[in-house]
């Protein structure tokens, strides 16, 4: 069974998508997501000139052989880039397989651990009155988790809050937004968020906070500790983890739950984070971590830790992306959460799937392969438009971690 055919789908009902398609000789297709938010082009360039001449011709039920090629036969290894490109491919790849097989992808990794995959949905707010009513939007839709952020008095700008409220999308423009920002003024503020939050709602309901690498280690700390009382589901991305062993000082200080990795592309980015249990979820994701066979390793590294997956699941990441990790989520055992931002009608439209949401859970469903296709007549109607992530400096002018 033969890859017949191969091409890359570039859309933008929204923001930017790239799709990778393949086709047997016999004619069963599946698609993988490759998407890098502000980078896309570059990955369809890897794909095109790199990776597609490739596969031609392989056989396509060789997939952990077709990774090792892709991933040992580069030579430069590791990165955003290619292991985006590879991960489209091993995502093709498995919703061939399953397709194949006559059943859903999750069938196929060993079958269900659970009946449903609990999600959660990001609320958030220009105040901290605000962001309560958005958490009390997101539970009367049923969410039995969220991520909660708030704009921080005197910051303009802060990540995670939003033009909209569903379907939050900060990639825009033809060059990067600049944005200012104060670690002092968000350590100040963030603690007020959470007080008011559990006055409101009470600790039934699972509370969530990204950091999004603004802090310095013992900031993390220091914010870990100060939100103990309000018992976060986790604190995420609260430092750069280039450098992994930083996060010891963290642990050190604080019992609050962390969270990290979904800039991670392979399991040496994670593995001492891991094998010291410096975290409590790894938040890899299919995309990004070079798709399903490796994902799988490093779900197997965590499981040995007590650690748990939360997978990042953003707008930047296709539908695709969110059906392969759906049944992923669904197969392995030991599952944290997911996260679950809904995309545009639009992007549904090109992207129609099989996955559903009820009740503060997510199924993957039941058709064949991974249940996302793309509708590529619709898709042509939305062109690329370049956009790029914002850029963040201090008050002082210093360039600072978006």
């Amino acid at each position: 069974m033969k890859i017949a055919d191969a091409k890359v789908i570039v859309c933008c009902p929204g923001r930017n998508f790239v799709t990778l398609k393949l086709v047997t000789e016999d004619g069963v297709s599946g698609i993988g997501d490759a998407t890098l938010n502000g980078r896309e082009k570059a990955v369809v360039a890897y794909l095109e000139d790199y990776v597609i001449p490739c596969l031609l011709g392989r056989d396509a039920r060789r997939i952990e052989d077709t990774w090792q090629y892709l991933y040992r036969g580069a030579y430069w290894r590791r990165g955003p880039v290619t292991m985006s490109a590879i991960a489209a491919v091993d995502t093709a790849l498995w919703d061939i397989k399953a397709k194949r097989a006559g059943m859903p992808l999750y069938e196929l990794l060993g079958g269900a651990s659970r009946d449903a995959v609990m999600v959660y949905g990001h609320a958030n707010g220009e105040t901290i009155d605000e962001t309560c009513e958005e958490v009390g939007r997101y539970l009367d839709l049923g969410y039995k988790a969220i991520r909660a952020q708030s704009g921080v008095p005197g910051l303009d700008t802060v990540y995670g809050v939003g033009a909209g409220k569903m379907h939050y999308e900060p990639a825009a423009g033809s060059v990067p937004e600049e944005t200012r920002w104060s670690t002092a003024k968000y350590l100040n503020h963030v603690p007020k968020l959470f007080a008011a939050l559990r006055e409101r709602f009470g600790f039934d309901v699972h509370l969530l906070h990204d950091a999004h690498h603004r802090l310095t280690p013992i900031e993390a700390a220091a914010l870990g500790k100060a939100l103990e009382p309000y018992r976060l589901f986790w604190l995420e991305d609260p430092t750069p983890a280039e450098n992994q062993a930083v996060f010891r000082q963290i642990r050190q200080h604080t019992t609050t739950p962390i969270a990290t990795g979904e800039v991670f592309n392979t399991i040496w980015d994670c593995r001492t984070l891991i094998e010291e249990q410096l975290i409590d979820y790894i938040r890899t994701t299919v995309v990004r971590a070079g798709g399903i066979t490796h994902l799988r390793r490093i779900a197997d590294l965590a499981s040995l830790y007590q650690v748990r997956t939360g997978c990042h699941g953003a707008t930047d990441l296709s539908p695709v992306t969110m059906g392969a990790a759906l049944h992923f989520d669904l197969w392995v055992p030991n599952f944290g959460i997911q996260e679950y931002m809904r995309h545009s009608d639009e992007t549904d439209a090109v992207f129609p799937r099989a996955y559903r949401f009820e009740n503060g859970y997510l199924h993957p469903g039941d058709a064949h392969g991974h249940g996302v296709d793309i509708d590529e007549a619709l898709a042509a109607k939305y062109p690329y438009q370049k956009a790029y992530l914002p850029v963040a400096r201090l008050e002082d002018g210093t360039m600072w971690n978006w």
